[in-house]
């Protein structure tokens, strides 16, 4: 849709006929869809689906991730207007069918059955035939969207942007707790660890049960090549889920989180490898733990809605036309 053509437009999240294209409309007024994307439950026909998944009742330290999704899609309005920078004219508005599909409903009160929901959204989501961009919530919800996954591409390659490892050891399934999702993912045969990697890590982990990692140190002096070539080595052609903790970020580029630690990826590094993973066969991913409460200025929230920018352009890539 050209710019002429936007004018007399409402809310293109409501009115969008083609849910192909650009959007011109103000950032700062109408609906605050994902991109300016089509609030949608009919996945016919669609590419991709970004969902909400407004939980952080798994949190070690500090809750708010509740507020991600919304937070994010409102920072996401300010992207729109062009195709992403970087990708070599590649423009995922314009070429696929993108959708909001809305957030999860659920039972604020009835945390135990939280998990069997969420894995049952993804996988409603994926029998229709798109892949799904989830925005969080905090990690934990990470583990049913894996087992969504693996029930339709077998265990995952995993490639987790974090400052932990979430490979606490917890045998207690029906714990609750972001910090020991990929222990019981790995331990559930959801992830191959051998066709896995994280990234930025900098907490202690005494055990990562076989999976390889990056710490931020290493990202910081070998640089972004470096861990992407390293990362295309293990992942292969495998099917790829990417999941990426906002904290993977310095807090001086993402305060707006549960657990901050200090040492983490600038914006620019995690934008370069995002950006370079180009051609991995990513089949889904998330962006989770953006707290808004802890960020006045919002630069959390645009963080995490470049990211889940970045993990559309991934998810598509593959698909485009040669």
């Amino acid at each position: 849709m050209a710019l002429e053509d936007a004018k007399g437009q409402v809310d293109l999240a409501f009115t969008r006929g083609d849910r192909r294209g650009l959007a011109y409309e103000n950032a700062f007024g109408g609906a605050t869809s994902f991109l300016r994307r089509a609030y949608s439950k009919d996945l016919t026909g669609v590419d991709l689906a970004v969902t909400g998944v407004p939980f952080d009742q798994a949190v070690t330290h500090r809750p708010g991730a509740r507020f991600g999704p919304r937070a994010i899609r409102e920072a996401s309005a300010l992207q729109p207007y062009d195709p992403p920078y970087g990708w070599d004219g590649f423009d995922p508005l314009s070429a696929f069918s993108i959708v909001d599909y809305g957030d999860m409903a659920f039972d604020y009160a009835n945390v135990a059955g939280v998990p069997a929901l969420v894995e049952a959204h993804i996988a409603g989501i994926l029998a229709a035939g798109p892949g799904t961009v989830t925005l969080g919530g905090d990690h934990f919800i990470t583990l049913p969207i894996l087992r969504a996954y693996a029930a339709k591409y077998g265990p995952m390659s995993v490639i987790q942007f974090d400052a932990h490892s979430d490979l606490w050891a917890d045998d207690d399934l029906d714990r609750i707790d972001h910090g020991t999702f990929m222990y019981k993912a790995v331990k559930l045969g959801l992830v191959d660890v051998t066709r896995s990697v994280q990234i930025g890590i900098r907490t202690q982990c005494d055990d990562y049960l076989g999976m390889p990692y990056i710490d931020a140190r290493t990202c910081h002096e070998k640089g972004s090549t470096y861990v992407t070539d390293r990362v295309r080595d293990i992942v292969g052609a495998h099917p790829t889920y990417v999941t990426f903790d906002i904290d993977a970020l310095d807090p001086a580029f993402a305060p707006g989180t549960g657990t901050p630690v200090w040492g983490g990826l600038a914006s620019w590094q995690a934008a370069a490898m995002l950006r370079d993973l180009a051609g991995i066969n990513m089949v889904g991913g998330d962006v989770v733990e953006v707290s808004p409460p802890y960020d006045t200025t919002g630069a959390t929230a645009i963080a995490g809605a470049h990211v889940a920018m970045e993990l559309c352009c991934l998810a598509l890539w593959h698909k485009r036309e040669k």
